[in-house]
C-alpha cells in the first residue's frame, strides 16, 4: 500500500518544485502576479472614482430643469470660487491649522514622557489610554461633547462653580469664534476637533522621539547645555518629522470632516458641509465634484511639503 501510494505523492511534490523553480528564475513574473490585483483594485476603483470625480466637475447644472448638462464646461469652475466659496475654503483651512497647532501643543510633552522618560510599565499604560478614545465611536464622542458643551452642560457648570464664568463669556463674545454657547460656536468646534484628533499626533511624535537616541542628550548635558538649549537644539530638530507627520492626520481629517462642523458650530459651512450639501439638498453633482478637488489639492501640496520634512520616515 506504502509502494502505490509514494508514486503519487512524488508527482504532486514535483509539479510544485517546477512551479517554485520556475517562479525563482522569473522574479519578475512573480512580482507581476503578487501586485497585479491590488494594483487593479487602486486603479480601478481609487484612481478611477478621483478621474470620475474630475471629469464631472466639467459638468454643469441646467438652472432651468434642475439636471446635470453633461456638455464639457468650465461654468462650474467658475461658480466655485466665488466669494461666498472662496470664505468656505479659507475658513476651514484655518480651522485645520488651529487644530494641528493645538494638537501639536498638548502632544508633544505627552509623546516626550512616554518616549524619554516613563518607565516600561508607565508606557505600556499611557499607550492604552491614548487609543482608549479611539475604541469607542466615533459619533457617540462627538455627541457626548456636544452635551458637555451645551449651555447647561458640565463645562459650563465647572467653570461657574470656578468663578471663571466671566472668561467663558468674554470668548463667547469674540466675532469669529464665538456663539451663544461653546455647543454653537467655533471655538467648540475647535476643541472638538483637539480631542478627537489627538492621538493621531501623539503616536508619530513619540515614535520620532523614540527613535532619538539618549547618548544625543547626554552629549549635550555634558558639554554645559541648559535644557532649553538641549531642547531646540537637538530634540525639536529630530522630533521635527514626527511632528510633521502627525499633522498630516490631523490637517487632513479636520479638512474633510463634516460630521463635527454639522454636530457642533454654527451655521458657517465647512468644505465638507459644502460638499454633502451640494451632492445631496442641491443636487448639484457637478459642484460637489469640484469642491472635492479642493482638499484633494490642498492635501497634495500639503505632503509635498511634508516630504521635505522627511515626514513620511515616521508614518
Amino acid at each position: 500500500m506504502t509502494a502505490t501510494s509514494a508514486p503519487g505523492a512524488l508527482d504532486h511534490l514535483t509539479v510544485w518544485h517546477r512551479l517554485s523553480a520556475f517562479f525563482y528564475r522569473h522574479r519578475g513574473l512573480k512580482v507581476a502576479l503578487l501586485l497585479t490585483p491590488p494594483l487593479l483594485w487602486f486603479g480601478v476603483f481609487y484612481l478611477g472614482s478621483l478621474v470620475s470625480l474630475l471629469w464631472q466637475s466639467f459638468y454643469r447644472l441646467d438652472d432651468f430643469s434642475g439636471t446635470v448638462d453633461e456638455t464639457l464646461s468650465l461654468d462650474t469652475w467658475k461658480d466655485l470660487f466665488t466669494a461666498a466659496n472662496r470664505d468656505v475654503i479659507l475658513r476651514t483651512m484655518a480651522m485645520a491649522a488651529a487644530v494641528t497647532v493645538a494638537c501639536i501643543a498638548l502632544a508633544y510633552p505627552i509623546a516626550y514622557y512616554m518616549a524619554r522618560r516613563a518607565s516600561t510599565r508607565m508606557k505600556a499604560l499611557l499607550f492604552v489610554l491614548v487609543l482608549l478614545p479611539l475604541w469607542s465611536s466615533y459619533l457617540v464622542r462627538v455627541y457626548a461633547w456636544k452635551l458637555i458643551l451645551a449651555q447647561e452642560g458640565v463645562l459650563t457648570w465647572f467653570v461657574d462653580h470656578l468663578g471663571l464664568s466671566f472668561l467663558l463669556d468674554a470668548a463667547l463674545d469674540l466675532p469669529t469664534i464665538g456663539g451663544t454657547s461653546l455647543s454653537v460656536s467655533p471655538l467648540g468646534q475647535w476643541m472638538v476637533f483637539t480631542y478627537i484628533w489627538l492621538p493621531y499626533m501623539i503616536l508619530p511624535v513619540a515614535a520620532a522621539l523614540e527613535r532619538v537616541p539618549d547618548s544625543l542628550e547626554d552629549a549635550s548635558s555634558d558639554l554645559g547645555a541648559h535644557p532649553r538649549t538641549t531642547f531646540r537644539k537637538v530634540i525639536w530638530p529630530l522630533a521635527v518629522p514626527g511632528v510633521v507627520a502627525g499633522s498630516i492626520f490631523t490637517f487632513s481629517l479636520t479638512l474633510g470632516d463634516y460630521i463635527i462642523p454639522t454636530v457642533i458650530g454654527n451655521s458657517s459651512p465647512s468644505i465638507g458641509e459644502s460638499i454633502y450639501s451640494y451632492q445631496g439638498a442641491a443636487g448639484n453633482l457637478p459642484l460637489a465634484a469640484a469642491f472635492s478637488v479642493v482638499p484633494i489639492v490642498i492635501m497634495v501640496v500639503y505632503l509635498a511639503v511634508a516630504r521635505r520634512f522627511g515626514a513620511f520616515e515616521s508614518l
